[in-house]
């Protein structure tokens, strides 16, 4: 399994991850779905160069053009509603992809204990094709894990790819135990070392979905 750590590489993608977590900077909610809307973007076009591509011959209005593009049939799979910003970044780039969307929440038993629900799922068949399940913040890998359970009730794909901006370090490992090791491939702008009593990422940016969309209830 090949596990992909954006932030242990120089490119303007540390900008927007520093810009997230930035207490001063990410109380603006438009500029926080802004970048990490931004930072899918740019996950995107990485996450494209491990495509099967072949030519093409392209009918231009002076002549044939031969150009190699993917053969990929992507499904696009988000975790609501924190990954809806993210979503739309790869969305913007893998623009004929087929769309999944899986409801995970938390459930709380008390301030600490918590079990993860899966509630709805509005998925495409996944046979054969290439599943990216997006979700901004990978803190303990529960939701990532039901919510890849869940998408396998609509078959099962070619090939796996987990992408997170920031994920624990935990989480990691959890979902590389989990995950099927030779067709998955994790992508992540950060990793961070842990998560508190609370399973937050440390040091991580908070609520991904509060900071996005406002507190809830």
């Amino acid at each position: 399994m090949k596990i992909i750590n954006f932030s242990e590489t120089n490119s303007i993608l540390n900008q927007y991850v520093a810009e997230i977590r930035n207490v001063e900077v990410q109380n603006d909610r438009l500029r926080f779905r802004r970048n990490i809307e931004r930072i899918g973007e740019i996950m995107a076009y990485e996450l494209s160069k491990s495509f099967a591509y072949s030519a093409k011959d392209i009918q231009t209005p002076l002549g044939i053009a031969s150009v190699n593009t993917s053969d990929n049939k992507l499904v696009l799979s988000t975790i609501l509603r924190a990954g809806l910003p993210f979503h739309q970044g790869f969305l913007s780039y893998f623009d004929d992809a087929e769309n999944a969307f899986v409801s995970a929440y938390r459930k709380y038993k008390d301030t600490l204990k918590f079990d993860i629900h899966i509630e709805y799922i509005a998925s495409p068949r996944i046979d054969g094709k290439t599943l990216i399940i997006t979700d901004p913040m990978l803190a303990t890998g529960g939701s990532m894990e039901l919510s890849y359970q869940a998408m396998l009730t609509k078959g099962h794909p070619a090939e796996i790819h987990v992408v997170s901006v920031i994920a624990s370090q935990r989480a990691v490992d959890h979902i590389a135990s989990v995950f099927p090791q030779d067709i998955t491939t994790i992508w992540c702008a950060a990793i961070d070392p842990e998560i508190n009593d609370h399973s937050y990422i440390v040091p991580g940016l908070g609520d991904a979905g509060d900071l996005a969309y406002g507190e809830k209830e």
